[in-house]
């Protein structure tokens, strides 16, 4: 097992990823940025090392400090986390050529998966079923025409690098075709540098179903069950719950068992979540993420297994703790994500923690780095707490998340707790009568 691994991310994931090692009985490095100083896993770790300015790209994105800051600790492997450098193939394979181990799947997957035009030809081919559209990359505005009549309109042209609902416009007939077209590509040269777009049928009503998989370098493969990650804001998961409520117990097993196949068959090595939507019993291959999701939590709350402690035993080479058969399913959990934003215009709201109450009590969980004085901020991503609820039903969880979020407070700054407040008392959500459309459409009618 590791001895010491240095934690490449910041704010409440690094503190998680901390809490797994101290319960391992690793030693941690802590990596941070002059605005991150008196951060919560700075001062929990056992070593740390600024490696640079507040700016991202001169400290957490900066390869050759985080590097340096491995070697002078004398770490034995690097965890990416999640954002940042998580899902870069090229720091992945730089932390592997100056000897250290990282922490999640090899390169050559990151990069497979990274290209979206890749990956959908790679799942297909593996037995996934997949959006209809174009075969690969769309090359001009004519060509994009021709996909269009023959797939049917809507449209959605999607960034092959794009992510996070960048490079992604949709199209409702030929005339609006060529702008949306021209849009995408630009959007994804400026996002990724890389303008290659492809081109899907654009479902309506869909839910966001993902599906938590791992796999270990001895070829064994398997789920944690689904996720509905469909309460939306531009393309940004707001909510989560984990089992979905728009699913049935056949629906499940069977997406599952497909998703585990498909990373057992092309080798997989680490935790990686398949993302699907689901529309009329059907399931639609969308991307595969190839690192630890920020919802790992409620998978974790229904499992009982800690997903990050699974995560490193793997990078060490060990077999993979569970054999399916070993995985089952308890009650209902949801986590709600909670910004340093305004509630209702979604202005970043960074400044001083003026308070700070977590709730507590049975089947309630808050990931978070804050603490009373903490000044959130303003250069990084605005989520700063994750309150994940776990009952053994979902009418029990509701009514622990209603309570949880009365008793949450977080002074001195705008949050979007009231937002959450606002969804979980909506009938719609009650029902679990939602697809990735319902937040939009909610927040556009208040």
């Amino acid at each position: 097992m590791f001895e010491k691994i240095l934690i490449a991310n910041r704010g409440e994931i690094a503190l998680r990823i901390h809490r797994a090692c101290r319960e391992m009985g690793i030693h941690t490095v802590a990596v941070h940025s002059t605005a991150d100083a008196d951060a919560m896993h700075v001062r929990l770790a056992d070593e740390s090392v600024c490696i640079g300015p507040p700016s991202a790209k001169e400290s957490y994105l900066n390869i050759p400090a985080i590097l340096t800051a491995a070697a002078i600790t004398g770490a034995d492997a690097i965890h990416p986390g999640v954002g940042f450098m998580s899902e870069n193939a090229n720091f992945a394979e730089m932390v592997e050529e100056h000897g250290f181990v990282f922490i999640g799947p090899t390169p050559e997957h990151i990069r497979l998966m990274g290209d979206k035009v890749t990956a959908k030809k790679t799942v297909k081919k593996l037995g996934l079923p997949t959006v209809p559209g174009s075969d690969g990359a769309v090359e001009t505005v004519e060509e994009a025409q021709k996909v269009a009549a023959k797939t049917g309109y809507p449209v959605l042209i999607k960034a092959s690098a794009g992510g996070g609902g960048k490079g992604m416009k949709i199209a409702n007939n030929e005339s609006e075709v060529a702008e949306a077209y021209q849009l995408a590509r630009g959007e994804a040269r400026i996002s990724f540098g890389n303008d290659e777009v492809y081109m899907e049928r654009y479902l309506a009503n869909p839910r966001h179903i993902e599906v938590q998989l791992i796999g270990d370098t001895h070829g064994n493969a398997i789920h944690f069950g689904e996720r509905d990650c469909s309460i939306q804001r531009r393309h940004q998961k707001v909510l989560e719950e984990a089992p979905s409520p728009g699913l049935n117990a056949c629906e499940r097993v069977k997406i599952g068992e497909l998703a585990a196949k498909v990373i057992q068959k092309i080798g997989y090595r680490g935790v990686g979540t398949i993302e699907f939507l689901y529309e009329n019993g059907e399931f639609f291959f969308i991307e595969m993420n190839t690192r630890l999701q920020v919802e790992h939590t409620i998978t974790e709350m229904i499992t009982g297994i800690d997903l990050v402690r699974e995560q490193i035993r793997v990078a060490c080479g060990l077999p993979l703790s569970y054999k399916q058969e070993d995985i089952s399913f308890n009650g209902h959990a949801i986590e709600c994500r909670i910004n340093a934003e305004n509630p209702e215009t979604f202005a970043p709201s960074p400044g001083q923690i003026k308070g700070f109450h977590a709730p507590g009590g049975l089947g309630v969980r808050v990931d978070s780095a804050l603490y009373d004085g903490y000044h959130v901020p303003t250069y990084y991503d605005s989520m700063i707490a994750k309150l994940v609820v776990h009952g053994s039903n979902r009418n029990e969880c509701l009514l622990r998340l209603r309570r949880s979020l009365e008793e949450f407070f977080i002074g001195g700054i705008d949050t979007t707790l009231p937002l959450h407040q606002s969804i979980i008392s909506q009938p719609d959500f009650i029902n679990g009568d939602y697809t990735i459309h319902w937040l939009e459409h909610f927040l556009n009618m208040e």
